[in-house]
């Protein structure tokens, strides 16, 4: 016996975006690349040139990563010092990609990892980025993580955007002293 609606038999599943397509594939190419180009390298010069080139990527890649950290760190601290809101700009993200990069084997990923840390690549990258995360967020559909951020924010009704939290009294609560106005 079946009570309320039916539902039907088979449910329409959302489209697959050609992120998720595609990515396992581009990432096996990748791979495949990678180690082909490995073994032309070992033919063409040692086994132990290239365990040196990974050796020294991997060594590469730690420094620019301590580098790149230390001097967000740096930025954070100045910042909170100054009592302004840390900036997103200096391109520690990036060059910290390119350090990850550069300590993953292989001499593509090194390649790749050397034009990140090279500052008009950085600025180039990080336009790019920005523009796309922005177009995606303009383009956000409900109930996606771009909309989250919409529905973070309290909408007053004179227009005002307020951030804050609700707290809601359960019944028995004891009752709490008024909150303070928000400044204005």
């Amino acid at each position: 016996m079946t009570t309320g609606a039916s539902t039907p038999p088979y449910a329409t599943r959302p489209r697959r975006s050609r992120l998720r397509t595609f990515l396992p594939l581009g990432i096996a190419a990748w791979l495949v690349l990678e180690i082909w180009l490995l073994t032309v390298v070992a033919g063409a010069a040692s086994g132990f040139t290239v365990f040196l080139l990974l050796i020294a990527g991997f060594v590469l890649g730690a420094v620019v990563i301590k580098r790149a950290g230390r001097r967000a760190f740096q930025n954070l601290n100045e910042a909170l010092q100054r009592g302004v809101a840390p900036s997103s700009g200096g391109g520690s993200g990036l060059m910290m990609l390119g350090g990850l990069l550069l300590m993953l084997p292989g001499l593509i990923s090194d390649a790749v990892g050397l034009l990140l840390l090279l500052p008009p690549v950085q600025k180039a990258v990080g336009r790019y980025a920005e523009r796309t995360v922005d177009r995606k967020l303009r383009r956000a559909t409900p109930g996606s993580l771009g909309d989250a951020f919409q529905q973070a924010r309290i909408h007053r009704p004179d227009g005002k955007v307020v951030q804050g939290e609700v707290i809601r009294d359960e019944p028995g609560d004891t009752p709490r002293e008024p909150r303070p106005p928000l400044s204005r």
